[in-house]
């Protein structure tokens, strides 16, 4: 960018500031902002609890002496769409038996895990265990699960709020919260995804975002690190930060003097990540090895089967049955492949970008990131719709976007489990056998296509979190144009 582009640019910036701040709202206006983010969040607190209502359909009403519900509990999760990963891994993994995990774990010839081990990071497999510590069946599990995560989804309805207004309804009142918020354990992790951009855009304390880029990016990189040792994703979000942190920031106004990057910086914040993963994964590491290591191997296991909900199953059918080890080999190789290049991808236009508008866009190429890892990865699980959501939030893509893609998510998150159940009665075996199989079908298609497309109008949006530019930002130095 040129000086004089660079002038164009802080001019329409500052324009467009003082038009914001010429109606900043009044002390009456804040405390609206404050009772809004208060409804926020009690929004939020009800989509849970609806959330938490749906699952827990499928409890009781009889246990048997594992503290299974009866009856018929398998054909009710499925027919009634209430089926929960917690309440279905209540047996089998020994949480029932209330044994921490990792430590006396393993994995068998059969690739079934044992001793505790759980096929989630040490963190998850942590709030996993705590969970169950005071249940005695699977409902009780479920509940004390949802008590436990139900913070994490109220704090990430709150930083969304303060980081983008009203947009935060597309995670307070969102139907994936209602779906997926106690499906699996993806709330903790939501939240560290969340609360790395939070940090790095609003700072915390009094001093708030006026921190300077290297403590609040390294306060980023310890949250993304800590994010990995509950699922894996976060640690996507590490490269572009590493390339925001390069390029100095918002407009590049917090480089080193006289330096035109940050190299030094760049990889201090790798180092943070890294070792912050590294510093929660190695008790676990120490005291139970094979038992740590057998969560990694069991996910290196899966294939791209009927429950992994992925593009590699249905769009090489009858090639990816499950028994067809060359295909299965061949999915295993090139869906990282793609992963990576897609990522790789998503950072080379996001240096474009940057090229034109003086600021790396690591939000934006961090949804993109996201979006290629849900297309090309073998597994693609539904909750995982509950990563992508902030995303909505974060960057200014049309709203459209956020409808079609929970629509497709509706059709699989309850169609899956609805043609499982048609399955096991011998009333479906082909999508022709009924609207459910077709459901499952807009499922995957709609959500494939439209990640394709986020993945382009991800890396054209704005992102929320830096306008209005605040008057005490950096003080003394010329406005920036608010730009991501």
């Amino acid at each position: 960018m040129t000086r004089v582009q660079a002038g164009q640019v802080s001019k329409e910036a500052e324009r467009s500031v003082g038009e914001q701040q010429a109606g900043e709202p009044t002390s009456a206006g804040k405390r609206f902002g404050r009772l809004a983010l208060a409804l926020m969040v009690l929004l939020c607190g009800v989509t849970l609890l609806l959330g938490f209502a749906n699952k827990d359909r499928c409890t009781g009403p009889r246990f048997d002496e594992l503290g299974r519900s009866e009856p018929d509990y398998t054909q009710r999760a499925r027919n009634d769409a209430c089926y929960s990963d917690i309440q279905f891994l209540w047996v089998g993994r020994d949480i029932d038996r209330h044994v921490f995990p990792y430590v006396h774990g393993g994995i068998n010839a059969k690739g079934e895990l044992t001793g505790g081990t759980v096929e989630y990071p040490v963190l998850t497999g942590v709030v996993i265990w705590l969970g169950a510590l005071f249940a005695d069946t699977d409902a009780g599990f479920l509940l004390g699960s949802a008590i436990l995560m139900a913070p994490f989804g109220l704090l990430t309805a709150w930083m969304l709020g303060r980081l983008s207004r009203w947009r935060a309804l597309l995670w307070s009142i969102g139907p994936p919260v209602v779906l997926y918020a106690f499906h699996n354990w993806d709330l903790p992790v939501v939240l560290c995804a969340v609360a790395a951009v939070y940090v790095m855009h609003r700072g915390w304390g009094k001093a708030g975002a006026n921190r300077p880029l290297m403590e609040r990016a390294t306060f980023s990189a310890i949250l993304l690190g800590v994010g990995f040792t509950f699922k894996l994703y976060p640690a996507i979000f590490v490269m572009p930060l590493m390339l925001y942190v390069l390029t100095g920031g918002r407009s590049g106004q917090e480089l080193p003097s006289g330096k035109r990057y940050n190299v030094a910086g760049m990889f201090r914040i790798a180092g943070v990540a890294l070792l912050t993963a590294i510093l929660v994964n190695l008790p676990f590491a120490l005291a139970g090895f094979d038992g740590w290591k057998a969560s990694f191997t069991f996910q290196g296991l899966r294939q791209a089967d009927i429950t992994t909900n992925s593009f590699w199953f249905w769009g090489f059918r009858p090639e990816s049955d499950p028994k067809n080890v060359e295909f299965q080999d061949m999915v295993t190789l090139w869906s990282p492949i793609l992963v990576l290049a897609s990522f790789a991808l998503a950072l080379y236009l996001g240096w474009r970008r940057y090229k034109r508008a003086g600021t790396y866009p690591w939000i934006a190429v961090s949804a993109a990131m996201l979006c290629g890892f849900l297309l090309l990865h073998k597994v693609h699980s539904p909750q995982y719709t509950l990563w992508l959501v902030p995303m909505f939030v974060l960057l200014r893509v049309h709203l459209g976007w956020a409808i079609a893609y929970y629509i497709a998510d509706i059709a699989m998150g309850i169609g899956i489990f609805k043609w499982y159940h048609a399955i096991d009665i011998n009333k479906a075996t082909t999508i022709y056998d009924g609207f459910t199989a077709q459901a499952v079908m807009i499922g995957v298609w709609g959500r494939a296509a439209l990640l394709v497309g986020l993945f382009i109008a991800f890396l054209n949006a704005r992102s929320t979190v830096d306008d209005p530019v605040p008057d005490d930002f950096l003080p003394g130095v010329p406005k920036p144009a608010t730009l991501s």
